[in-house]
């Protein structure tokens, strides 16, 4: 299954993705632009009127990671401003924050959903205006590249079952490790607070719970870490 949220490098894929009428909604394009083929992708997406942003070639090499930087990079999926229906009726995964209490923790969650390619993520939580902006700066701003919506987990949950996803849930109560596990279908993965986890009626809401193999003394991984574990495995499946 082909993720909703993907990034392409350089005009050919770009063109490519011109070609087959993909999504494309965000060009990130060197500020001065060198090569012809770049800048006739640059010409065909203002055309389409997709947005193009002039970028650093530090932040294209950043967020590229080739060496030398590509001097154009597109971003095919829902644009930050999706509604929530559209979004769900993907194919891919979105995440679920339930209860986090720290901004801190809540930026490096979402930002950790949104390298993994994620289509969105849910926020319940108690931070107000000045904790959500606080968050989505630790987040890199990643609310530039997906949807992040703030609203009850239950409601989430709700509308993503609504939508077709299967809802996994990641908990110290599961009984089965996320390679056991079916990740390439549409889902909605949900992590819970830094200090109680995921409420209960919120476990019982999900379909499945998965637990990470721990062996240490402290008594669960840091929250972006649990994100990365099963984010990992779910792009290992859909390679395979």
């Amino acid at each position: 299954m082909k993720p909703i949220r993907r990034q392409l490098f350089g005009p050919e894929e770009i063109a490519h993705a011109l070609d087959r009428d993909e999504p494309l909604r965000l060009l990130l394009v060197a500020e001065d632009i060198a090569d012809p083929a770049t800048r006739a992708v640059v010409e065909r997406a203002l055309g389409r009127g997709i947005p193009v942003r002039p970028t650093s070639a530090r932040s294209l090499w950043r967020l590229g990671k080739a060496d030398p930087p590509a001097e154009v990079l597109g971003l095919i999926g829902p644009p930050p401003d999706a509604s929530r229906e559209s979004v769900l009726s993907g194919n891919g995964c979105a995440w679920l924050l339930a209860g986090l209490s720290y901004p801190g923790n809540t930026g490096f969650a979402i930002r950790a959903a949104e390298v993994s390619g994620a289509d969105a993520v849910f926020v319940d939580s108690a931070l107000l205006h000045e904790g959500r902006r606080e968050a989505l700066r630790a987040s890199m701003r990643a609310d530039r590249f997906l949807p992040v919506f703030w609203e009850p987990a239950l409601g989430a949950i709700t509308a993503a079952r609504a939508a077709g996803r299967r809802i996994l849930a990641i908990e110290d109560t599961g009984d089965r490790a996320p390679w056991e596990v079916d990740l390439r279908e549409s889902l909605l993965l949900v992590v819970g607070g830094e200090r109680d986890g995921i409420p209960i009626e919120i476990q019982d809401a999900c379909d499945t719970i998965l637990r990470i193999p721990m062996h240490g003394f402290i008594p669960s991984y840091n929250v972006q870490a649990a994100i990365s574990i099963v984010a990992g495995e779910r792009l290992r499946q859909l390679q395979d």
